[in-house]
């Protein structure tokens, strides 16, 4: 079977999120399909995985609900299965940056850029370029040229910004991550601080991997994706790293050859921190996985 996951997200009011839940989980495992879907009152964040006809039919049905309604979703195929099982959670944020009147569906967000765009917006000079993602996100692969604001959180980009940006300073601001929904947080967060040109990559890194030739490419290295691929090139197909279940980091071929990885347990990124009793949990995970 080729798996085909579909990445999605949609900042929309729901009224009753735990009603949708169970609906929702119902319905994806009769449709066959695996992944992580997130809900909250501010609305869902999804990778999803199936065959083409159980993709179809889960969004055929968000996009006809009457809270949900239309959106846009980033895909690509895999030939073994990204996700073990379908979970639907509920959150208080469905991506946590930790300010709830921060709100996308109620304030405006940054000027979206279509990947086709992004090279001559991020040319500019007085652009500030910032990756919004997390510091070991940021080893994998960024674009040429961006700034690493070296958080281990989405909670800790605020403090980045107020420490980092001046609106006065910097005028104008181009933000990117994975999908795309942390930057509708992020740059609706940044024109509440008074930064008034913000540049935002519509759907993200990955729909900048499957649109633009890698000829024409800004982006240099891979990926990371939350999913059992764990990161992917730039013809979007899962590269060799594998994730640390010990401290959640991905970790390179080369690092994979080290002596402090242990499948399951540790890796070069954890093993000096690593304590006797989370090694013995760790241990005992793996032997029954």
């Amino acid at each position: 079977m080729n798996w085909v996951i579909a990445t999605f997200y949609k900042f929309v009011p729901l009224s009753e999120p735990a009603l949708l839940r169970v609906e929702l989980l119902e319905r994806c495992l009769g449709w066959g399909l695996r992944g992580t879907i997130l809900l909250a009152s501010e609305g869902l964040n999804a990778t999803v995985a199936g065959d083409r006809q159980g993709i179809d039919q889960l969004l055929a049905w968000l996009h006809a609900h009457p809270e949900i309604g239309p959106f846009t979703q980033q895909e690509s195929t895999a030939e073994q299965a990204p996700f073990e099982r379908m979970k639907v959670k509920l959150k208080r944020e469905i991506v946590t940056l930790g300010r709830p009147e921060v709100n996308p569906a109620q304030q405006e967000v940054g000027t979206y850029i279509q990947p086709q765009d992004w090279n001559r917006v991020i040319a500019d000079p007085e652009v500030v370029l910032i990756d919004a993602r997390n510091d070991f996100e940021v080893e994998l692969g960024t674009f040429k040229g961006a700034e690493n604001p070296q958080t281990h959180s989405f909670r800790e980009l605020p403090d980045y910004v107020a420490t980092r940006l001046d609106p006065a300073q910097h005028k104008k601001v181009a933000m990117f991550c994975t999908g795309g929904i942390r930057c509708e947080k992020a740059t609706a967060y940044l024109r509440s601080q008074g930064f008034e040109q913000v540049y935002h990559l519509q759907g993200g890194i990955l729909n900048y991997l499957k649109t633009v030739p890698e000829a024409d490419s800004l982006w240099q290295g891979d990926c990371f994706v939350f999913d059992d691929r764990v990161a992917v090139d730039h013809h979007l197909n899962p590269t060799d790293h594998e994730l640390c279940l010990g401290c959640g980091h991905p970790v390179s071929p080369a690092e994979q050859a080290s002596p402090e990885y242990e499948a399951g347990i540790s890796c070069p990124h954890c093993y000096g921190e690593l304590t006797p009793e989370k090694r013995s949990r760790l241990a005992a995970r793996q032997r029954h996985r």
